[in-house]
């Protein structure tokens, strides 16, 4: 493969919505292609040689030459295609080479005239060399002449063409800005304005060899000059003088390349032309400065990648900010100046975004943003997040590495994870934008779908453990404090949307994190206290929490129903429903359509316990079918158990069906968490559930979590049989798991919960009962 910088390209298409598309580097190379019968240009990838382009000469393609190392053509109407040198010199023999093909004149800037489809019908009896356009003399007087000139061959594509070689070849732009000149020394408004539509249509003719010469450190200011005298207004807008004076480029830390510094100049003044002082374009102009567009785009990939192969510059960038002694202000120019770097790094493809970002990995990033996040000035703070933003949302894995490798050697409070939920909780700003930000950032790095599974381990597995142990109670301090009473202790506004914000990554948690977030709402007994939230008077905080008993609801799970059952938590959600009496608003609406789930799902444990312990209240809501249908439901129900066979009353153990599969099958993240292979992690985790089982908030004497919730009084008030011990084969962790007997209750509520893994073991082996089991267990049939 060849390796001379001189043919080093990135080759581009331009998609859909006219931005460019980077689809690799590597090396262009022009040679005769039996196949095509042809010259053809060929692009190897420099990674591993696949060819990346073969395209062929063709006499009638439209090729041009822009900003020195660009050639950029249309291979089809739709398919434009771009390379881009690395040395102006390798852009020059491809160029002589394309020239040659076609046998066009290499000093040329374009080897065709641009006809679109709609010119060719047009101008079909035309003769294929069209005349030249001639320009009247540059003169004040003719000023107004200019104008309509330009003006009229907007429309045509040749005619457009034609002015732009008029305008490049005969030194027109320099005449024209002396008479700029003229016109300013002389106060003339008229000529002043009639420049100001030369050069708005000037822009118009998307000509990128006329962008070279305006944007040109000698003229780009005159240029821009021209633009300040728009006739609609009375005063001209002083856009110099903001450039001159008010903006300012700062060099934090000296740029050596003068290259470098010369084109993040033009950049910024040709993005401040687009967006300020040429006029917002009509649709049909939006096309016609699609050149202009490429200009900035190519512009900013540029700068990017000088700045990125300047390893020297960059070390010292980061070496200042993690320096404890930089000051204030100097700190807040460099975080700064590394955000509008990650702006401008938006512009790779993925990538060299990749490359991009590896290379601020390795140069600290990190442990920079640690720094710059506990700073209490808000615009470097603001910054930060920004940086931070970027970082997370093209490489998530890449900062929950950092955050495991940190649990090695640090603390819960320095960790980067838990300094990013601070930053959250302790915003100051009262609408707290920052605020949600990061909450957006969080909920990415605890999002399982962008998590990668490596040979020995998940990180899914590894993150979310390290997060519920280490992370999770920072998250929910502030909520869990706010609900220590029967009501909230804060409930201004801000503590409010706080609130909100911390709700909307728990309901994302209970909906995504089945294993771990079980065992923490039972150990902290976290639903009831979110229901606290229900009497907070921000109407959008208690919908914050009646969609968190949603989710969980939602999940269908008989774990979360027999905690709700336990624990008499839809008592908080019929306080709320009845405080709203019958107004028609959204809160009636959630409750209402809450139910109206339970009911449509057919949870029967959920309907029996709603009916028997709030039927006079739902007696009384008579505007909605809902709670009618409930009731109904819940009788039906209890008329099919006392219908029922006489086979259905005899135990589990009798019945032919213990190859069945149960319902409530663990989830995929149960089993995977349930299987590990690491014996101490899984001891741990043993002792862990032991310890925070027993701690139950609920005060209940508890050994198993599928046990806790299902000894409770049925509606005949009768009880469930007491729970196996925690070493019994029922518990979870245990290596040998027997069927744990299933008792029908009158009332039509699931007595003990039949596990999927119950495979009646002790049955085949023949052995003998345990003096422990279970009181409800039959003795085994001698045969």
């Amino acid at each position: 493969m060849a390796t001379d910088t001189r043919r080093r390209v990135k080759l581009y298409t331009l998609n859909d919505d006219r931005q460019w598309d980077d689809r690799g580097t590597g090396h262009v190379s022009s040679s005769y292609v039996e196949r095509l019968k042809g010259m053809c240009l060929l692009v190897r990838a420099e990674s591993d040689g696949s060819l990346l382009l073969e395209s062929k000469i063709l006499i009638d393609t439209a090729y041009q030459k822009q900003q020195d190392t660009l050639i950029v053509w249309s291979e089809t109407d739709n398919y434009d295609l771009a390379l881009s040198f690395q040395e102006k010199a390798g852009c020059d023999e491809i160029w002589e080479k394309i020239c040659q093909v076609q046998g066009k004149d290499p000093s040329r800037d374009i080897t065709q005239d641009l006809v679109e489809e709609s010119e060719d019908e047009h101008f079909e009896t035309m003769p294929d060399t069209v005349p030249a356009i001639e320009l009247p003399a540059c003169e004040l007087s003719r000023l107004e002449e200019i104008s309509e000139l330009i003006q009229s061959v907007l429309p045509s594509p040749i005619r457009r063409e034609k002015v732009s070689v008029a305008l490049e070849n005969e030194g027109y732009l320099k005449k024209l800005i002396e008479v700029f000149h003229m016109c300013e020394d002389l106060e003339n408004t008229e000529g002043l304005h009639h420049l100001y539509e030369i050069f708005k249509n000037i822009f118009l003719l998307n000509k990128n060899s006329l962008f070279e010469i305006m944007f040109a450190d000698e003229m780009i200011f005159d240029v821009i000059g021209c633009l300040e005298y728009d006739p609609s207004l009375a005063q001209p807008t002083r856009h110099r003088k903001y450039l001159r004076s008010t903006a300012r480029f700062k060099e934090v830390i000296p740029i050596t390349n003068n290259a470098l510094r010369q084109k993040i100049h033009q950049t910024y003044r040709v993005q401040y032309i687009q967006d300020v002082v040429l006029p917002t374009p009509s649709v049909f102009e939006e096309n016609m400065l699609s050149t202009l567009t490429s200009f900035i785009f190519f512009n900013k990939v540029e700068i990017v990648s000088m700045l990125q192969d300047d390893e020297q510059y960059l070390t010292e960038l980061f070496s200042k900010l993690k320096d404890d002694n930089t000051d204030e202000i100097t700190r807040r120019d460099l975080v700064l100046f590394l955000k509008e770097f990650c702006i401008f790094s938006q512009t790779l493809q993925p990538l060299s975004r990749d490359s991009f970002f590896k290379t601020l990995s390795s140069m600290g990033i990190l442990q920079a943003l640690e720094i710059t996040l506990g700073v209490e000035a808000d615009d470097v703070r603001s910054a930060s997040i920004d940086i931070l933003s970027y970082v997370v949302e093209f490489s998530p894995s890449m900062v929950r590495e950092f955050i495991l490798q940190q649990s090695n050697t640090q603390e819960d409070d320095q960790l980067f994870i838990n300094l990013v939920i601070e930053q959250m909780i302790y915003d100051t700003d009262p609408e707290l934008g920052s605020a949600m930000q990061l909450m957006g950032i969080i909920r990415l790095l605890i999002d399982p779908e962008n998590m990668m599974a490596t040979v020995n381990k998940t990180e899914k597995t590894e993150f979310l453990s390290f997060f519920y142990k280490h992370s999770m109670h920072v998250l929910t301090a502030a909520l869990l404090a706010n609900t220590a009473d029967d009501k909230p202790n804060k409930d201004d506004y801000q503590t409010a949307q706080l609130l909100s914000l911390i709700l909307e990554l728990l309901s994302f948690c209970v909906e995504h994190h089945t294993y771990h977030m079980k065992n923490y709402i039972l150990s902290k007994d976290l639903l009831r206290r979110v229901l606290v939230l229900l009497k907070s008077r921000h109407t959008f905080l208690v919908l914050c929490a009646l969609r968190f008993m949603r989710r969980i609801i939602g999940l269908k799970e008989d774990f979360y129903n027999r905690y709700i059952i336990r624990g008499n938590l839809f008592q908080p959600i019929f306080d709320a429903f009845k405080q709203n009496g019958k107004r028609y608003n959204l809160l009636n609406s959630a409750i209402l359509e809450m139910f109206e789930f339970i009911k449509l799902e057919d949870m029967k444990a959920l309907v029996g316990h709603i009916v028997e312990n709030y039927q006079k209240l739902i007696e009384t809501v008579d505007y909605v079918q809902t709670f009618k249908s409930l009731k109904l439901r819940y009788e039906q129900q209890q008329d099919r158990h006392k219908d029922r066979s006489p086979l259905d009353s005899v135990p589990s153990l009798f019945r032919n069906n213990r190859f069945r599969k149960d319902a409530r099958a663990l989830d995929e993240d149960e089993e995977m968490w349930f299987n590990e292979d690491d014996d101490d992690e899984a001891g741990k985790e043993n002792e862990h559930q032991e310890s925070l089982l027993n701690r139950s908030p609920l005060g209940i004497s508890v050994k198993s979590p599928p046990v806790l919730l299902n000894n409770f009084t049925n509606g005949n008030g009768s009880s469930s049989p007491p729970p196996p011990p925690l070493n019994s084969p029922s518990s979870p962790s245990a290596p040998e798991v027997v069927e744990s007997p299933v008792k029908k209750q009158a009332g039509g509520l699931v007595g003990l919960v039949d596990y999927p893994d119950d495979d009646d073991s002790e049955e085949d082996d023949g052995g003998e009962e345990s003096d422990d089991s279970p009181a409800s267990k039959r003795p085994r049939l001698s045969t």
